[in-house]
């Protein structure tokens, strides 16, 4: 397992919005809601943009010899990871995935007409699975240290939240 950091470290990785300092957590889990790879953000930046880098962050060490997987078999993601970019990565490395279309994107793909393209593909049966990612963060949280986020570093924050994650994975 491999546990990233922020490729774009701001120092603090504390964003301002309305309702204070956050910061936010994006993470690639597996069925059993074992986190496979995070990344730490300041609060106020999107989650779209950290999409494929949460996913070439994922490195499963094998229990044999051989190289570790980086690919997952299937990927499933709410509708704020939407968009062409994030879709064209995960058709070239051959990843299939259900993630929803949300309204204004349909909408633009229709006005474009034949142009727009077909829509995705959607499974609603296979989508009713994609809360074992919330159920991670939720595991995460149960360290009160990760959930309140008291380091002031991004750095100390991020080995915290290691630490939370690698009892989860020796616990299950």
């Amino acid at each position: 397992m491999s546990l990233s950091q922020t490729p774009r470290s701001t120092g603090q990785d504390l964003g301002r919005s309305r309702g204070g300092l956050s910061t936010k957590i994006h993470l690639a889990a597996d069925g059993r809601c074992r986190v496979l790879s995070f990344l730490i953000t300041p609060g106020q930046w999107g989650d779209c943009p950290q999409f494929i880098a949460v996913l070439d962050a994922i490195n499963v060490a094998r229990m044999g010899p051989g190289r570790p997987r980086r690919r997952p078999d299937h990927v499933l993601a709410d509708k704020a990871y939407s968009s062409r970019a994030n879709r064209a990565h995960l058709r070239r490395r051959g990843i299939a995935h259900t993630i929803p279309e949300p309204a204004d994107q349909r909408r633009y793909r229709r006005n474009r007409g034949r142009r727009g393209g077909r829509p995705p593909r959607f499974d609603s049966e296979r989508y009713k699975h994609r809360n074992t990612v919330e159920r991670a963060i939720n595991r995460i949280k149960q360290f009160r240290a990760a959930a309140t986020r008291f380091d002031k570093r991004a750095y100390i924050f991020t080995g915290t939240v290691s630490v939370a994650i690698l009892l989860i994975w020796l616990r299950t």
